[in-house]
């Protein structure tokens, strides 16, 4: 089945907004302060992936073209503050708590998101379509990057708390 470019960004659209209430759901739900922050911040960018999604599907509905991204880039900024708050994280929570398996699922939305974004990207033969899928496949991949550091502290955390090392 040919997917049209506006079944992806309905896709996607829907996508970002699942993203979304699981990020705000977690950030209501936790006591950590900082899982509190970081979902929260994940929540806030998933909607400004949603603004920009359904900015762009409702100009390719009208025009049956993309609009430009030059004021989209995400900025390094985001990316020392997740680390930053990663490392409050970990002395707050343990890797079998509610935060850690949020932290796992979050990494599945992030993969979901990359591969629908990076397949779109390959697969058009739009130029802006492609530029838009790229950063927004840069943007996941950056944050399942950090989420997957995340996770793995946390794991390497437990196995050293609980001596699971065989030497």
């Amino acid at each position: 089945m040919v997917r049209t470019a506006e079944d992806i960004l309905k896709e996607a659209i829907l996508l970002e907004m699942r993203g979304k209430a699981f990020y705000t759901s977690v950030a209501e739900k936790t006591e950590s302060k900082s899982a509190k922050k970081i979902f929260s911040q994940m929540a806030q960018e998933e909607d400004e992936h949603i603004s920009f999604l359904t900015k762009q599907f409702q100009n390719y509905v009208k025009n049956k073209e993309f609009l430009g991204v030059e004021d989209v880039e995400q900025t390094a900024d985001d990316t020392v503050a997740m680390q930053v708050l990663s490392d409050e994280l970990r002395k707050e929570i343990t890797a079998a708590s509610f935060e850690a398996a949020a932290i796992s699922s979050a990494i599945d939305f992030e993969d979901r998101a990359v591969k629908l974004y990076a397949g779109r990207a390959a697969e058009s033969t739009d130029p802006l379509e492609v530029k838009i899928y790229e950063m927004l496949a840069r943007w996941e991949e950056g944050h399942a990057k950090a989420l997957v550091q995340l996770n793995d502290a946390l794991k390497e955390d437990i196995w050293n708390d609980n001596n699971f090392w065989p030497f």
